[in-house]
């Protein structure tokens, strides 16, 4: 070959290459950038008075007098709204004919449930069970899209056969024209600021706190909690495995047809599907083997300790098959033996290697759901403790994230969750990753001397 051939081929390839690395970091910046933008709006938004009432009542967190002092100032500036409806209730309904307060009572009964999901509880009202209806809207962007509400009624246009319904919005105070009402709606537009008082909020507990009412409020402890107790456990059984089944391949069992169709089988094992390992745990790990009595972290490790077994297996064999056969030979010549060799030269080589197949299995295992479905996850539970872990499931982030976005009865009012839990899971992943690299990282320049 040419000279100039060759020059030209080196500078295709390494643009090739230049332009590969630039088109993934491109398709990163697309895929994480919603994911950090909107998860962020897990820890910093603008919080209403009910959020800091909501702290102070059900987590602690904040200074109670103050709390305390910010919602009587709240509570003045709704009570014109609460003595218009009170007004209208005792006052006009009741000079009002039979026919002529039926015609009020559904849209009254619609504003008042419209003004209690946006302030909470009216005055006079029982406490609700539910800590969802014990307060209004806690975060100042669902507050701007529920007052839309209680200003406006949602229709929808069906005069056009061809088309889908068209959704518009009609003036709620045409329903109350003529009446004490009709002020009220210019009123909690003009002072809806004054009736929430949104400030901007740094909520680092989000990290910390349990979740109340099905993520309604609250954290998401137990699923960080989970995710470490399911990934380190299934890190803890696998590697284990993982490491001595490599060793027995590449120094112990030889290149016979029956070490083939086992090397195959392991590559095999690398493709199957999640969702077969998680019923293969199910069958296996809890109904006949009864690790747990039924679903288990520990059954869940187990389950997700098979499924990254086979990528710890090649990655350790292929790291070991790297390590210079003179590392051996001067290590036998030295009168070491067999196991000693492997155990104190053979291994400490191949350990970058050997790491790199556990960072690559620690972001697969943390973000699985499939396999942890029917093994370890429950979708409503308190963080666990330790020895819990052996006998009770868990919450993990794959499985709430996927949960509370397809089965959640409020799936719109919880966005903030979901994206916060993905930017958690992703930040978790990288961590781990990140703290192997470093440990790899240190062992290579111990080894390099």
């Amino acid at each position: 070959m040419r000279l100039s051939t060759r020059k030209v081929l080196d500078r295709s390839f390494s643009g090739l290459g230049i332009f590969s690395i630039i088109l993934l970091g491109l398709s990163l910046v697309v895929l994480l950038y919603p994911i950090i933008e909107r998860g962020l709006g897990a820890f910093i938004f603008r919080g209403t008075v009910e959020f800091r009432k909501m702290m102070v009542e059900k987590f602690e967190h904040g200074d109670r007098e103050a709390v305390q002092a910010e919602v009587a100032e709240a509570l003045a500036a709704r009570q014109p709204v609460f003595d218009m409806i009170k007004k209208f209730e005792t006052v006009e309904l009741k000079k009002m004919g039979f026919l002529e307060r039926r015609k009020y009572k559904d849209p009254l009964e619609e504003l008042k449930e419209n003004l209690r999901t946006l302030l909470g509880p009216l005055p006079g009202e029982n406490r609700p069970v539910l800590p969802r209806d014990q307060y209004g809207q806690t975060r100042w962007d669902r507050a701007q899209v529920k007052l839309r509400y209680v200003l406006e009624i949602e229709r929808y246009d069906y005069s056009d056969p061809t088309k889908m319904g068209t959704k518009y919005f009609v003036s709620r105070a045409e329903d109350f024209k003529g009446t004490s009402l009709e002020k009220l709606f210019p009123y909690v537009k003009e002072h809806f600021e004054e009736m929430l008082r949104p400030r901007l909020t740094f909520y680092w507990q989000f990290l910390t706190d349990q979740s109340k009412d099905a993520h309604i409020f609250g954290g998401i402890w137990a699923e960080v909690l989970g995710t470490l107790y399911l990934t380190l456990g299934a890190m803890v059984f696998a590697v284990p495995m993982g490491v001595i089944a490599a060793i027995y391949l590449v120094e112990y069992a030889g290149d016979t047809w029956y070490v083939n169709i086992l090397r195959t089988c392991v590559s095999t094992l690398a493709g199957v599907p999640s969702i077969v390992f998680g019923l293969f745990g199910l069958a296996f790990f809890i109904n006949s083997v009864g690790v747990s009595e039924s679903k288990s972290v520990l059954a869940g490790s187990l389950t997700l300790a098979l499924l990254v077994l086979p990528i710890i297996i090649r990655a350790s064999e292929e790291a070991i098959r790297a390590v210079p056969r003179t590392y051996k030979e001067a290590a036998l010549s030295l009168g070491a033996g067999k196991w000693r060799t492997i155990v104190t030269v053979i291994l400490p080589a191949a350990l970058p290697g050997v790491l790199t197949g556990i960072v690559i299995s620690m972001g697969r295992a943390a973000g699985e759901t499939a396999p942890i479905i029917f093994t370890a996850t429950v979708s409503v539970g308190r963080a666990l403790k330790p020895m819990e872990t052996l006998t009770q499931p868990t919450l993990a982030l794959p499985w709430n994230i996927y949960n509370l976005c397809t089965e959640h009865e409020a799936v719109d009012e919880i966005r903030h969750v979901q994206y916060g839990m993905v930017l958690v899971l992703v930040a978790l992943v990288l961590l781990l990753n990140a703290a192997a690299l470093i440990l790899r990282a240190r062992i290579s320049k111990k080894l390099r001397g």
